[in-house]
């Protein structure tokens, strides 16, 4: 087995086993066959490139074409041509997939269930990864580099992981690099390692590490070094990365994140998942029951959580802080002594099917009686669940305030607080500008934003002609606000969304609330909360009353006293017989099981309420700019293996069409090959660009320069082994001559007819070369190389600088311990 193919072996080894740092954020591990097949053929396609033998630009591009080609077979079969070549719909099909995959990362809690989006992106990931380092250790021979792509993998995976990934994980990542390093070989280890070793690196060189150092010292001891290094980083940087919070993306036990006493964040997750499919149940199965002292239960909406970022595609939580539950919550935010509140008792019941982070609650809360590790969000006035802590079975009781005001404190309501309305008034650029002016147009004539908020309601709920249908597609982005309102069809996603982003607009500060109704009274006094029961609806905000419930949703729910003209709110505490929340109508879609499924005990819950306007639903298909970008990732691919020629034609037309222009690499060549002086004016640039196209050209075609022939000695040997003709071979021999006359000459004389010189010689050139060798010199120019060089060059002067300033600083730490001993 050749030196290459056992790296090639330890590159592939060394992803998998980075990888694996994957395999907890998922609750399956079928997908790391697929990675290690996807992997094996990539790695075959790079071996058979580089036997041929093809450019390294050409064999990584061959490579990635290859993956592009799996990934597509594996995920978008039906969308490609003939089963297996891209086309648009494959990149749409892809970025409806990692759009789901967004979602899902978003929406379940670690370890995720495998969809087809988390399995894209965590197979692509390791595929993507596994090119980079079988290109930097293989193709280009640089295996220490080859590191970075491993490393960020599994910090990727340590900071996705609940408490990092785990030291078997590490341990397994850690010894890949190793044997990667191990499997390069002594001298390139060497080589590489002088940054750390302290050899010089030899002045004038330009085969950019590809030569070899006998002078190189204690390889082994070096690559220790190095692994040493490289571990030590590995170790740090993922205590490094930041808390990622939510579903998926939780660092912690739980969306509270963190445990003991105080601080942490609340995750900012999406809450809007199933809210449409638990309308859609064809049973309407108990999620919560409950028994209240209030005496009227038609108001009491049991509110989950508040949605208060909006980015133009959808509501959203905002990560916030959180803190243990304080025994008496406090007044809710702007709500004045002068608004008339009762304080009532309800104790509530989850079914232990029905398991999720946050607790429903009767809003606003003045004090929570529960058991077990839930923590507090101040500002939404939430309650959510820590270290996996969920309501599954949960027996509580909560105090809360039914707050009464009247149509005329909303009236004369000050300004909300600066700060809390540059919150929650934020609309994106992207939001069209014609939800803006409906709202206008809907409000005109409004004396304040009390009369505008209750216009907006009315016209959604009765006046506007909006008919509700749960069969209707969430939608997200943009486009679907605009839609909602041209189509006037929708369920209660829509309305919420729709009229708390106009009321934005109108400079009401607005958010989104999600729960349920009050539900359906039973016989024997309690209140029963099914799947159909799942609702969302806007809160407004009016200094002195605080946040407001509104309910623009025909049919659902109850619209609220206060937005009522002529009935005062002073007799809304009147008994009353609780109305029943409408239902939706059956899904005609087959009934599913009772049984609580996988995938939704992963989210958190069977048919959780905690729904969201859902990021793949929209039948508009993924936004325009992730199909955009998909065009121009295929465009990439195909335009990644002409790259070398474009820049060989690049380069030719610069040298032999500037005058006075040189390239670094053609003034040092020729300083190595004569040990003597590059002249700087423009006769000398002029002729030494001329001698550095000959010896490319002369690459390209299977001719190496070699570095210690003079002018005249490489002419010849051009002549010799490229069978050139008498014209061809006149016009090297002429090249040459100018070469040694500008840089031995007291008086450089400018030679004429430089640039015809070498076009003749290029032509000679092909003329004597078989078909398959012009190709090569054509598409995949070896001289192409000196990119790579040039590359390497840098990173070790760099590599080297690093080292020194280290040396440096070591050595001023260590210089007063040695005073002092």
């Amino acid at each position: 087995m050749s030196g290459r193919t056992r790296l090639a072996l330890c590159a592939t080894a060394a992803t998998l086993m980075a990888s694996g740092a994957l395999l907890p954020l998922v609750d399956t591990s079928g997908w790391i066959v697929q990675a290690a097949i996807l992997l094996a053929v990539q790695s075959g396609v790079g071996g058979l490139a580089r036997r041929v033998p093809l450019a390294r630009p050409v064999t990584v591009a061959a490579q990635a074409l290859v993956s592009l080609l799996c990934l597509t077979l594996l995920f978008a079969q039906e969308q490609a041509l003939a089963g297996v070549l891209p086309g648009p719909e494959v990149f749409r099909q892809f970025g409806v997939l990692l759009e789901a995959g967004g979602d899902d990362v978003g929406r379940y809690a670690i370890p995720a269930p495998l969809t087809d989006g988390i399995r894209l992106m965590v197979v692509g990931g390791v595929l993507l990864v596994g090119l980079a380092v079988d290109a930097l250790a293989v193709t280009f021979r640089t295996a220490a580099p080859a590191g970075l792509p491993l490393l960020a993998l599994y910090s990727v995976a340590a900071g996705l992981s609940e408490d990092g990934a785990g030291w078997l994980w590490f341990l397994l990542a850690a010894a890949g690099y190793l044997l990667l390093l191990l499997a390069e070989g002594r001298d390139r280890l060497s080589q590489w390692g002088r940054v750390f070793g302290g050899a010089a690196r030899a002045q004038g060189s330009v085969s950019g590490g590809l030569e070899t150092d006998g002078g190189a010292t204690a390889p082994v001891r070096t690559g220790r070094r190095i692994g040493a290094v490289a571990l030590g980083v590995a170790l740090v940087v993922p205590l490094a990365l930041p808390s990622l919070d939510g579903g998926l993306l939780d660092g912690s036990d739980g969306p509270g994140g963190g445990g003991g006493n105080g601080g942490g964040t609340i995750s900012a997750v999406n809450p809007l998942v199933a809210l449409q499919d638990s309308l859609n149940q064809p049973e309407d199965r108990q999620v919560i029951s409950y028994r209240t002292n209030a005496k009227n239960s038609q108001d009491m909406y049991l509110r989950i959580v508040s949605l208060d970022k909006f980015d133009g595609t959808t509501w959203k939580t905002t990560v916030r802080d959180i803190e243990d539950i304080p025994a008496r919550l406090p007044d809710p935010q702007g709500l004045a002594p002068s608004v008339r509140r009762t304080e009532i008792q309800t104790n509530l019941s989850a079914d232990d099917r029905y398991a999720q982070n946050w607790l429903p609650m009767p809003y606003p809360a003045s004090q929570v009686r529960i058991g077990g590790r839930w923590r507090y969000e101040p500002v939404g006035r939430t309650v959510v669940g820590d270290r996996r802590q969920t309501t599954r079975g949960a027996q509580y009781g909560v105090s809360s305030l039914v707050v009464e005001p009247t149509a005329e404190q909303l009236a004369t309501a000050p300004p909300a607080p600066s700060d809390l309305a540059e919150e929650f008034t934020k609309v994106p650029d992207s939001l069209p500008s014609v939800v803006a002016a409906t709202a206008r147009k809907v409000t005109d004539g409004s004396a304040n934003d009390y009369e505008r908020a209750v216009k907006l309601q009315d016209w959604f709920a009765s006046d506007g002609g909006f008919t509700y249908n749960t069969q209707v597609r969430a939608g997200s982005g943009p486009s679907a606000i605009v839609r909602f309102l041209e189509q006037k069809e929708g369920f209660c996603v829509h309305f919420s969304f729709a009229m708390a982003s106009m009321a934005r607009t109108l400079g009401i500060p607005a958010r989104v609330a999600v729960g349920f109704t009050p539900g359906s009274a039973q016989a024997d006094g309690t209140m029963s909360v099914g799947l159909r029961d799942a609702h969302a609806w806007p809160e407004l905000y009016f200094e002195g009353v605080g946040w407001t419930r509104f309910e623009p949703t025909p049919n659902r729910g109850s619209v609220p006293d206060y937005t009522r003209a002529d009935t005062p709110s002073e007799q809304s505490d009147e008994s009353a017989v609780p109305e029943p929340s409408d239902s939706a109508a059956p899904s005609p879609a087959p009934s599913q099981s009772q049984d609580c499924p996988r995938d939704a005990q992963r989210q958190g819950g069977c048919a959780s309420a905690m729904p969201q306007l859902a990021g793949g639903s929209d039948d508009d298909g993924p936004p325009l700019g992730l199909i955009v970008g998909g065009s121009l990732l295929a465009l990439l691919v195909l335009v990644v293996p002409l790259l070398p020629m474009l820049w060989r034609a690049r380069v030719r037309a610069v040298r032999l069409g500037a005058g006075a222009r040189v390239s670094a690499d053609g003034a040092r060549s020729v300083r190595s090959e004569e040990g003597g002086r590059a002249p700087a004016d423009a006769v000398a640039a002029r002729t030494l660009a001329a001698w550095q196209e000959v010896t490319d050209t002369a690459w390209d075609h299977g001719i190496p320069p070699d570095e210690s022939h003079t002018p005249r000695m490489a002419a010849a040997r051009i002549v010799r082994v490229g069978g050139l003709g008498p014209a061809p071979a006149e016009s090297v021999h002429r090249v040459a001559a100018a070469v040694e006359q500008v840089l031995y000459a007291p008086r450089p004389q400018p030679a004429q007819g430089l640039g015809d010189d070498v076009r003749r010689l290029r032509q000679g050139l092909r003329a004597s070369a078989s078909r398959p060798a012009r190709l090569r010199a054509m598409l995949a120019p070896r001289s192409a190389a000196r990119v790579v060089w040039t590359a390497s060059d840098r990173w070790s002067a760099f590599t080297a600088r690093c080292a020194e300033w280290a040396a440096r600083r070591w050595a001023a730490l260590r210089r007063p311990a040695r005073q002092g001993g």
